[in-house]
C-alpha cells in the first residue's frame, strides 16, 4: 500500500513535469494554479495505477528486474490506450500528445528508480512468504533444504504429524494445540505446504480446509517446488501430478500470438544483424583460408520428435567428429576453433536459427533442440524426457537461462526440469520475460561454452 501511494505521487508529478516540460514559459505557479491539469494528472495517476495493479506490481514477490521491466512496460502500454481513449472521447481534456509522451516517459523513469530505492529500503525479508510447513520427516526436510538455497520464504514452523523419523530439529517443530486454523493466524502464516513421509495416514483435512478457505495458499510438495525454484522436481514427480495439476495447455491464442511473435522477431533480427552476419561469413572464410563451410547443419529432433536440420555459423572444425561419433559440447573443447570460441561466447553461432524459425521448425523460446542420438540415450536414463518434445525447440529457452551449459546425463535431466516447467506454463508473457533476459545473457556473456 505504502508502495502504491508513492506510485500514485510519481504519476501525479509526472503529468505535472511534462507540462511544464512542453510549456516552460508557463512556469511552476502557473501551473500549480491549472485546475484543468490538476484534474488530468489525478485521472492520469489514477489509471496508471489501475493497470499496475492490474499487472501484479503491488503483490508481494521477490523482485526479478526482467519481470518488474516487462511487467511495468505492459502497464504503460494498457494505460496509455486507456488515456488515449478518454483523450478521444473527451478532446477538452487532453493537454496534447508532446505532454503526454513526457509524462509517459518521466513516469517510467521515475518508477523504476524509485521501485529500485523501495526494494532496499524496506529489504529482502519483507518479500519472503512465511510458510507453515506440514510434517518433519524426509519431505520436510527437503523444503528445509530448499530454504538455505532459494531464500524465497521463511519457515515458520514444521507441524509434527504422523511421520515415523524426524529430520528437522526439535526446535522448529510445533504440534496443533486448538487448530492449524489459529495457529496459523497466531504465527501470520502465508502458506502452508502438505508435506508428509505417507498421506495414506490421515491428515487434518478438515482444519487445511479451514486454512484455504481462511486466504492462506495451500501447496502439495511438488507444486510448492516448482514456485520457488521455477522448475519441476522429477525427484518428486508423479503421473497423478501431471494429470491433474494445471497448466500443460497452451491456448489458441497464446498457440498464434506466439507464431507471429516468432516471425516478426526473426524477421527484425535478421534484418538488424546482417551486417554482423556477413561480417562472420567473412571472418569465416579467412579463418579457414577459404577452404572450409561458413555455415553448419545438423539433425536435430524437434516437435513430436520429428527431425530437423538446425543451421549455425561453423565453430568448430569439420574433423571434430571424424569418427563418426556423437559427442558432447564440453567447456574449453578442443574442437572449437578461435573464432568459433568468439561467436559461442557472444551467441553469434546461434543467428541462423532464425532461418528455422521462419521455417516453423523452431520458435524463438523452447527446449534446446538435441541430436537423435542423445535423444535415444537420455530417454531411456531420464524419465519423461520425451516429454521436452511437446514443444517447438527454441534458440533460447528457460533451461538455457536458468542452468549452465550442460555436457553430461545429469545436467541434461537438471535442464529438463526446467523444460519441463517451461511446456507447463508456456505463455506469451513468459517467453518474452525469456527473450529480455536472454538480452541480458549475450550482452554479458553469461552461461556460453
Amino acid at each position: 500500500m505504502l508502495l502504491g501511494v508513492l506510485d500514485f505521487f510519481l504519476f501525479f508529478t509526472a503529468l505535472n513535469t511534462g507540462y511544464l516540460a512542453r510549456f516552460p514559459q508557463d512556469g511552476f505557479q502557473r501551473a500549480l494554479g491549472n485546475d484543468q491539469l490538476a484534474r488530468l494528472a489525478v485521472l492520469y495517476a489514477a489509471l496508471m495505477s489501475v493497470a499496475m495493479i492490474s499487472m501484479g506490481l503491488y503483490q508481494r514477490r521477490p523482485q526479478d528486474r526482467a519481470d518488474l521491466i516487462l511487467r511495468t512496460g505492459l502497464a504503460f502500454l494498457f494505460a496509455s490506450m486507456a488515456i488515449s481513449l478518454a483523450f478521444y472521447a473527451f478532446p477538452h481534456f487532453s493537454l496534447g500528445r508532446g505532454v503526454f509522451g513526457y509524462a509517459l516517459l518521466f513516469s517510467f523513469i521515475m518508477i523504476l528508480l524509485s521501485r529500485e530505492a523501495f526494494f532496499r529500503w524496506v529489504g529482502d525479508e519483507s518479500f519472503r512468504h512465511r510458510v507453515l510447513v506440514l510434517g518433519t520427516g524426509k519431505y520436510a526436510k527437503l523444503i528445509e533444504d530448499l530454504e538455505r538455497t532459494e531464500g524465497g520464504f521463511n519457515i515458520v514452523k514444521f507441524v509434527a504429524l504422523h511421520d515415523k523419523v524426524d529430520k528437522v530439529s526439535k526446535a522448529r517443530q510445533v504440534k496443533i494445540r486448538d487448530s492449524l486454523l489459529s495457529l496459523a493466524f497466531r504465527e501470520g502464516i502465508d502458506e502452508l505446504v502438505v508435506a508428509v513421509d505417507d498421506r495414506r495416514k490421515r491428515l487434518p483435512v478438515d482444519d487445511i480446509i479451514d486454512c484455504k478457505m481462511s486466504g492462506i495458499r495451500v501447496f502439495d510438495l511438488q507444486s510448492f517446488f516448482e514456485k520457488e525454484t521455477a522448475r519441476v522436481n522429477i525427484d518428486l514427480l508423479s503421473p497423478s501430478w501431471i494429470l491433474f495439476s494445471d497448466g500443460f495447455h497452451m491456448g489458441i491464442f497464446t498457440q498464434y500470438g506466439k507464431r507471429v511473435l516468432d516471425i516478426l522477431v526473426s524477421l527484425l533480427m535478421l534484418i538488424t544483424l546482417s551486417p554482423v552476419m556477413l561480417l562472420v561469413c567473412i571472418a569465416s572464410k579467412v579463418e579457414s583460408r577459404f577452404r572450409d563451410p561458413i555455415f553448419f547443419s545438423q539433425v536435430r529432433v524437434g516437435q513430436n520428435g520429428k527431425p530437423f536440420n538446425v543451421y549455425k555459423f561453423r565453430s568448430m572444425r569439420t574433423d571434430a567428429e571424424a569418427d563418426g561419433v556423437a559427442r558432447w559440447a564440453t567447456a574449453n573443447d578442443e574442437r572449437v576453433t578461435s573464432l568459433g570460441r568468439f561467436l559461442r561466447k557472444v551467441r553469434l553461432d546461434e543467428l541462423p536459427q532464425l532461418l528455422n524459425v521462419l521455417k516453423g521448425e523452431m520458435s524463438l523460446v523452447g527446449p534446446r533442440p538435441e541430436r537423435p542420438e542423445f535423444v535415444t540415450e537420455l530417454t531411456k536414463k531420464i524419465p519423461y524426457y520425451h516429454e521436452r518434445h511437446r514443444m517447438k525447440p527454441g534458440v533460447t529457452g528457460w533451461a538455457q537461462l536458468r542452468y549452465q551449459y550442460g555436457s553430461t546425463s545429469e545436467d541434461a535431466r537438471r535442464k529438463l526440469e526446467y523444460d519441463l516447467y517451461y511446456v507447463k506454463n508456456a505463455s506469451l508473457f513468459l517467453d518474452l520475460n525469456i527473450l529480455l533476459q536472454t538480452v541480458e545473457v549475450v550482452l554479458l556473456g553469461k552461461g556460453a561454452h
